[in-house]
């Protein structure tokens, strides 16, 4: 079974089906999928900015990330449920959609990022930057989530203004 047809297979479900002929379900997961995404990524930018000394610097780094670690989880989890439902209703459009495919690929990332400086970084055992300067590996991973996060949104915005080539048969973009 090709991947082709393991997305085709999932958008056949029904509560796929559901979601997609749904005037209201939809939207809905959508506009979820969009808030957790700002309250998500709010989160995740305060703790860039405070990583890069630009924002809330009175409070210590290892403070903020522990407070805020809950409420990037909820909102991590309402912004994948809902991504996966969205998803899985449209999957053969957004299968061959290359900006959802990049989409997937930065997401992936910006899980690497987290899980490579976990430790170092956003770890209980991080070194808090007060102000005396930060830790160059925070300034880097700092950065990178910014870019990683700018490109994930970005791809997932365009997503919506893909065109299939007009020379495409529907059989070379779907699976019937």
């Amino acid at each position: 079974m090709s991947i082709a047809e393991v997305f085709h297979w999932i958008q056949e479900t029904g509560w796929a089906t559901n979601i997609r002929e749904s005037g209201l379900t939809y939207p809905v997961i959508m506009s979820l999928h969009l808030s957790s995404i700002a309250f998500f990524g709010g989160m995740i930018l305060m703790t860039n900015l405070r990583l890069l000394n630009l924002a809330m610097t009175g409070t210590p780094v290892n403070d903020l990330i522990r407070q805020l670690r809950p409420w990037k989880w909820a909102g991590f989890v309402i912004m994948v449920t809902c991504g996966i439902l969205l998803a899985s209703s449209k999957a053969d459009t957004y299968y061959p959609n290359p900006y959802f495919r990049i989409k997937m690929a930065l997401l992936f990332l910006i899980g690497v990022h987290g899980l490579f400086f976990r430790r170092s970084v956003y770890g209980e055992g991080a070194r808090s930057a007060t102000g005396s300067g930060t830790p160059r590996n925070a300034t880097i991973a700092a950065c990178l989530s910014i870019a990683l996060w700018v490109g994930m949104i970005s791809m997932g915005r365009w997503i919506a203004y893909y065109e299939a080539p007009k020379d495409a048969t529907a059989a070379q973009l779907t699976v019937r």
